[in-house]
C-alpha cells in the first residue's frame, strides 16, 4: 500500500509512506528525489570525494590479489559499509532483487506471521513491537519485546534491516524460520517455524469502560487511521463516553497521513508537526479550528515510537491529555527510500520531524506526566491478554480522569 501526503504542507516532493509490507509493518517514508540523487551520484567519485585511501586499496587488490573479485558483491558491501560508517541506524541497502521484492510485497496482499517491528540497533535485531490479533505469530507465542536476531541461519546484524525483513517475507503457506532472544537480559534463545498466512491488521480498536470512559487502542498509524479514530470516538460518545483514554503502547508509528489526520481531528488550530531538513528549512502542517473537547489520557511505554510519539507529544504540547506510562522509544527522524540506477535501493534518514512546540525527541523519547511501570506480574503476561481491571497503567488513567488523583499526587509530590 502506497500513501501519498497531499495536504497542508509544501514539500519539494510528495512524501509517500510504504507500510504494511507482506509480513511486517514498519516506519518509513518514500520521497521522489531521484533526479537530485542521480545528479549527486553522477558527479561523485571516490577520489574526488576524499576517499583516496579506499581508491588506493582497490588499486592494490586489483594489481596483487590472487583471487577473483566479485564486482557486484564488492559494490554491495562497499555501500553497506558506508552506511554502517555513517552511523544512520535507520538506513539500509537493498540489492536490486531485494528492492523489487520489497516494493511488490509492500503494495500487495498482507501475508505473513503478523508482527510489527522496528530495528534495534543495540542488538542488531528486529524488535517485535506488537503482535497482531488472530495471527500466526500470536498463536505461536511471539511476544512484544522479542528480538529476532537470526532469520534462517543468518544474523540480522549482518544482513541489515531491509534484507532481514525481505527474508522474513514469503508466500502464504510457506514457513518463516527465525530465532528470537527473550528474557530480562535476552539470555533465552528460542527458534520458531511459523507458517505464513493472510493477516488483517486492525489499527484502531475501541470499547467502553465503566459506563463513561472510552478506550481507544491505536496499534499503528495507517493511512485510514484518522478516519477510523473519528468513527471510534463518534461511536463511544453515542454510548455515553465523557472521557477518552488513548492506548499507544507498542505502537511503532506509521504513515504521515495517518498521524496528521488523527491529530487534525483532535487538536485546536495550530501546528501539528514541524518537518526540518538538513539545511534547517522547516515545513509546518497545521490543524484547522475544529477540535475535540474532552478529558483525555494517553498510555505509553518504551515501544511507543515515531508517529505514536508525535501523537503523544502533540497532546502534551497542547496540554490536552495526561500522559501515563514509561519513557517512549525516541525516534524523531524520517526515512526516504530511493531506487538507485542499477535497480537497487537505499533508505536514508533525511528529515527530522518535531512536535508542535516542544523539541525533537530523537534518541531521548518522551517523559510521561506520570511515570508508571506496568506491574511486574503483568510484564510476564501476553500484553493483549491483560484485562482493563488488572492494567495498573490504565487504572491510573481512569483515576486521573475521574479526579480521584492529581498528577502531583501520583508522582508522590
Amino acid at each position: 500500500m502506497v500513501i501519498v501526503m497531499q495536504r497542508k504542507i509544501s514539500l519539494p516532493a510528495a512524501i509517500v509512506l510504504i507500510l504494511l509490507a507482506a509480513l511486517l509493518s514498519f516506519q518509513i517514508t518514500y520521497v521522489s528525489l531521484q533526479s537530485k540523487y542521480q545528479s549527486v551520484m553522477q558527479s561523485a567519485s571516490l577520489a574526488s570525494s576524499g576517499y583516496e585511501k579506499l581508491d588506493y586499496v582497490d588499486a592494490l587488490y586489483r594489481n596483487y590479489y590472487v583471487g577473483d573479485i566479485d564486482e557486484e558483491q564488492l559494490s554491495d558491501y562497499l555501500i553497506r559499509g558506508y552506511i554502517a560508517g555513517v552511523g544512520d541506524k535507520y538506513a539500509s541497502y537493498m540489492t536490486a532483487d531485494e528492492f523489487t521484492e520489497y516494493m511488490q510485497e509492500s503494495s500487495g496482499e498482507m501475508v505473513g506471521i503478523g508482527v510489527h517491528i522496528i530495528y534495534n540497533g543495540d542488538w542488531g535485531a528486529l524488535e517485535v513491537i506488537s503482535v497482531m490479533r488472530d495471527s500466526p505469530a500470536l498463536e505461536a507465542g511471539i511476544e512484544p519485546g522479542d528480538l529476532i536476531y537470526m532469520v534462517g541461519d543468518e544474523y540480522v546484524s549482518e544482513l541489515g534491516y531491509y534484507p532481514a525483513v525481505a527474508k522474513m517475507q514469503g508466500e502464504k503457506g510457506t514457513v518463516a524460520q527465525f530465532t528470537v532472544r527473550r528474557g530480562e537480559n535476552y539470555e533465552e534463545s528460542i527458534p520458531f517455524s511459523i507458517i505464513r498466512d493472510t493477516v488483517t491488521d486492525t489499527t484502531v480498536e475501541s470499547h467502553m469502560y465503566n459506563g463513561d470512559t472510552g478506550i481507544i487502542r491505536i496499534t499503528q498509524f495507517a493511512e485510514n487511521t484518522g478516519e477510523n479514530v473519528k468513527v471510534a470516538i463518534t461511536d463511544l460518545v453515542s454510548k455515553g463516553a465523557k472521557k477518552l483514554i488513548f492506548d499507544v503502547r507498542y505502537n511503532p508509528g506509521g504513515a504521515l497521513n495517518g498521524i496528521v489526520d488523527t491529530l487534525d481531528y483532535i487538536l485546536p488550530e495550530g501546528p501539528i508537526i514541524r518537518i526540518v531538513d538538513k539545511e534547517g528549512n522547516e515545513d509546518v502542517i497545521e490543524s484547522d479550528k475544529t477540535w475535540l473537547d474532552m478529558p483525555m489520557a494517553v498510555l505509553v511505554n518504551g515501544s511507543t515510537a515515531s508517529a505514536a510519539e508525535l501523537f503523544t507529544s502533540a497532546l502534551q504540547d497542547y496540554d490536552m491529555a495526561t500522559i501515563i506510562g514509561t519513557q517512549t522509544y525516541g525516534k524523531g527522524t524520517m526515512q526516504t527510500v530511493v531506487s538507485l540506477p542499477d535497480g537497487s535501493g537505499i533508505s536514508i534518514s533525511y528529515r527530522m520531524y518535531n512536535p508542535p512546540y516542544s523539541d525533537n525527541y530523537e534518541g531521548i523519547g518522551i517523559t510521561p506526566d506520570i511515570v508508571l511501570e506496568l506491574d511486574e506480574e503483568l510484564q510476564e503476561k501476553n500484553f493483549y491478554k491483560i484485562t482493563d481491571d488488572e492494567d495498573n497503567q490504565l487504572q491510573m488513567a481512569v483515576r486521573v480522569l475521574n479526579g480521584e488523583i492529581t498528577v502531583e499526587e501520583a508522582n508522590g509530590k
